[in-house]
Parts: C-alpha cells; sequence; structure tokens
C-alpha cells in the first residue's frame, strides 16, 4: 500500500545532515580550485599579454594537453552538476532558493559542454566551424565564456553558502544539518 503523504526519500540523508559541512567544504575546495584556474588563465590572457593558446591556466602549462581534453572539462561540469543536485537538500529557504539558482545554471553550462564533448569525438562540428563550439560561443570567445559561466555559477553558490551558515530562525529549525554557526541558531 502506498502512502502520499509521507514525505518523499532524500537522497542520500548522510551527506546532507551529519556531513553536510564536510561535503560542502570538500565540494567548495573543488571550485575554487577550478575557479582559480579560470583566473589564472584570464590573467595570463589579459594582464600578461599571453596569446590564448599558451594561456593555459595552472594545470595547463605543465600539462597542455589537458587544457584540449573536452573529457575534461566536461568530467568538471557533471561533477558540479552532481555536486549541486546531491547538496541541495541540505539547504532551507533563502539559501535553497540561491543554490537552486546555481544549479539551473550549471545546468546549461553541462549542455555546452557535452555539445563541445559530442562534437570533439564525432568530429562534425556545429555552425560550420572547425572547432568543437558551443551555443553561445557564437556570441563570446570560449575563454570568456567559460569565466562568465563559472562566475554566475559561483556567486549564487556563494550567497547560498553565506545564508545557510547565517540562518534565520525559521531556516535553523528547518536545517538537517549543523552547518550554521551556533550564534544563528535560535535560543543561544
Amino acid at each position: 500500500m502506498t502512502t502520499y503523504d509521507a514525505a518523499p526519500p532524500r537522497r542520500l540523508p548522510w551527506l546532507n545532515t551529519t556531513h553536510h559541512r564536510t561535503a560542502l567544504t570538500l565540494f567548495m575546495i573543488v571550485v575554487i580550485a577550478h575557479w582559480a584556474e579560470h583566473l589564472a588563465q584570464a590573467y595570463q590572457l589579459w594582464v600578461l599579454g599571453w596569446a590564448p593558446p599558451q594561456a593555459r591556466g595552472v594545470l595547463g602549462l605543465p600539462f597542455p594537453w589537458l587544457i584540449k581534453s573536452e573529457w575534461l572539462h566536461y568530467g568538471y561540469a557533471i561533477v558540479m552538476l552532481i555536486g549541486l543536485f546531491l547538496l541541495r537538500p541540505g539547504f532551507t529557504g533563502r539559501a535553497r532558493t540561491w543554490w537552486t539558482v546555481a544549479l539551473g545554471i550549471q545546468f546549461w553550462h553541462h549542455i555546452e559542454h557535452l555539445l563541445l564533448l559530442v562534437q570533439a569525438q564525432t568530429g562534425h562540428f556545429l555552425f560550420g566551424r572547425a572547432v568543437p563550439t558551443s551555443i553561445l560561443q557564437m556570441v563570446a570567445p570560449r575563454v570568456e565564456l567559460h569565466l562568465f559561466y563559472n562566475t554566475v555559477v559561483f556567486l549564487p553558490m556563494v550567497v547560498a553558502m553565506v545564508l545557510h551558515l547565517r540562518p534565520n530562525e525559521t531556516e535553523a529549525r528547518a536545517a538537517g544539518c549543523g552547518c550554521a554557526r551556533p550564534a544563528a541558531l535560535p535560543g543561544r
């Protein structure tokens, strides 16, 4: 017999309760490391004046094949998407809204990387281009576009994290994790 008034099961309940802070910390380390790669590449391009093929971020300098690997870029996009999806149940209220915004934007970013990966694997390029090209690359160069994507995913994540760590009383009562700072919890 099925009951419809029961709450839907939560994905990986331990991830969004007792281990939420640890999971968020590890996820944010990965996100910030990736963000640093994009910022290093931007610095190489716009401050040092390097040509785009030479501006490969930090890891791309000793390992040039990394920057050209669509599998690597798609892999990161899918890790981000999965992380945002799996950690979302741990957020409540305003923080959940902002986390969901980041998830939605990352979903589109993932689609763009999937298009690039499929083109790289098949050798059939969109829009008559000689290289894999995403949809929004028609209006912005790839480096700038992906710096933009990572910015518009990262910023709502930061807002979500701040709101998650400093919830109002209603959000703190609804939270299933211990991420909030003790001073932010009701009755303290």
